[in-house]
């Protein structure tokens, strides 16, 4: 017979924190009617698959099985699988995994001997989730008397990866270009990505080393060490700015960095030095001071500007996991403070605050495609200057990142900027997607307040509105996004790039 549930619901209300230690196994039950806890298809007992779907909390209305005994973690294990989601090759042996077990479990919030709790085991699956070295990561739990054991079965990305590639630019003709990536050096999770390219005009390289914070060595700050030099026709000064002999802008960075990195509960954090050189060049790299209309092209009035500055940026990555999100958010501020040393005396502060919010929806169906979920994403932007910045340096409203069915730069070249971006995703195929999206940005008529006035001077609106329909195809070489935008001046563009807009 059935014990009422008000009983059981006083029961539970009475008992003080002395004598639940001694009910620690009373357990209430009907034999004839009782309910389980369902988790995406599983069970809340024995062999269950942890998702990123959300787990209602069980109480007395929805279960009629209640216990006062908590579930303490007896053991968690880390599985590695290979491309086929095997466990063991060909001759029995467990697969090997490139990550350490030690720095995989520092990151996990339960331990062995904790509470089990499934909420905070969800938060550690979205955590390696967003790990760049994993693909894929699946969580269970086992639970039997003595208590539960956690299990993670992770399928690691291929690193190292070499790239080979090249084409034909405006600037510099034709070039070859060569990459190395591995994000996974020690098995500790440092990362290095390296990219050369060379031309019949010059060698441009960029390089980053970074080692990131460890949670299981709190006295260990992380680090990361940048190098780059860059040559390319300007996106400031596009082709609507021309010099005094026709020549088109080019535009030369040549710089470095160096940060340390650190983790605050959910919060990341670098503080950097960095050092860039911007110079403005003709077809034949000669330094040039103004364009065909006088404007200057530096703060400096050199043609080229010295940018020394302090950068502060802060994170929260809520996201289930790194690729294709299907819910959660991610929040980013930074603030670069110049000081004034070198060409032109820079002492400006940069401003830059980005979030993105992903929100599962079920408009076309139930199902979620793995490879391209159904959601709306939406991202809002604001940056602005304080003080006197290198023109270069404005921020470029339009293109394929910002508004789309303008050409880069098209709708402004601003001091300040605001930017609202919304997209409804959703599956075609499992390895293809759509999007329907809508972008709108605005200068906050700021434009006029950059040295030279490069966007007034030709006639750019300041602010505009663009929308659209996008497709996304999972490749061997990433995603691939092809984005059909109209803008609100009618001009129609078809654009092909790599990865979401955001």
């Amino acid at each position: 017979m059935a014990i009422p549930r008000y009983i059981v619901l006083i029961v539970a209300m009475l008992v003080s924190g002395e004598n639940r230690q001694a009910l620690a196994d009373f357990q209430v039950s009907t034999q004839d009617d009782v309910s389980e806890i369902v988790i995406d298809g599983g069970y809340a007992k024995y062999g269950n698959y942890v998702d990123s779907t959300v787990v209602g909390v069980p109480t007395l209305e929805s279960v009629q099985a209640v216990e006062f005994s908590q579930r303490i973690i007896k053991d968690i294990q880390i599985r590695f699988v290979d491309d086929q989601g095997k466990l063991v090759d060909d001759q029995g042996k467990a697969i090997a995994g490139r990550t350490q077990k030690d720095f995989i479990l520092s990151l996990l919030k339960l331990k062995p001997g904790q509470i089990f709790r499934e909420d905070t085991l969800r938060t550690d699956l979205a955590r390696l989730r967003r790990l760049e070295s994993f693909d894929e990561v699946k969580g269970f739990f086992e639970e039997d008397a003595s208590g539960v054991n956690i299990i993670y079965e992770i399928k690691e990305r291929r690193f190292p990866s070499l790239n080979f590639g090249g084409g034909n630019s405006d600037d510099i003709g034709l070039y070859g270009q060569v990459g190395y990536e591995d994000a996974n050096i020690s098995g500790l999770n440092d990362k290095l990505n390296t990219t050369i390219q060379i031309s019949g005009k010059d060698v441009q390289f960029s390089s980053q080393f970074v080692s990131r914070y460890r949670p299981g060595e709190p006295n260990r700050l992380g680090y990361s060490i940048g190098a780059l030099r860059e040559r390319d026709l300007s996106d400031t000064f596009d082709e609507d700015i021309k010099l005094a002999n026709g020549d088109r802008v080019r535009e030369g960075r040549f710089g470095g960095s160096v940060a340390v990195l650190r983790s605050y509960d959910d919060w990341d954090a670098a503080v950097g030095l960095n050092y860039t050189r911007i110079s403005l060049r003709d077809r034949d790299y000669n330094v040039v001071q103004v364009d065909e209309l006088e404007n200057p092209l530096s703060l400096s009035g050199t043609g080229i500007d010295d940018l020394f500055t302090i950068s502060l940026i802060v994170s929260k990555d809520d996201r289930d996991r790194r690729k294709n999100p299907t819910q959660g958010s991610i929040l980013t501020f930074s603030t670069e403070q110049a000081i004034p040393i070198g060409l032109g005396s820079i002492s400006s502060n940069r401003l830059h605050g980005n979030y993105i919010q992903y929100v599962p929806v079920t408009l076309i169906g139930n199902g979620q495609s793995t490879e391209n979920p159904e959601m709306v994403a939406i991202n809002l932007q604001l940056g602005t200057f304080i003080g006197d910045f290198p023109p270069a340096n404005a921020f470029a409203l339009g293109g394929l990142d910002s508004v789309r069915g303008y050409g880069y730069g098209k709708v402004g070249n601003s001091r300040t900027y605001g930017l609202a971006s919304v997209e409804y995703r959703f599956p075609i195929f499992q390895s293809l997607g759509g999007v329907v999206f809508a972008d709108f940005a605005s200068d906050f008529g700021s434009s006029k307040t950059v040295l030279g006035e490069p966007g007034v001077q030709r006639d750019k609106p300041g602010s505009g509105f663009g929308y659209g329909l996008g497709v996304r195809a999972n490749s061997p070489f990433g995603l691939i996004r092809g984005d059909l935008g109209i803008s609100d001046q009618g001009e129609i563009r078809l654009e092909f790039t790599t990865g979401q807009r955001f």
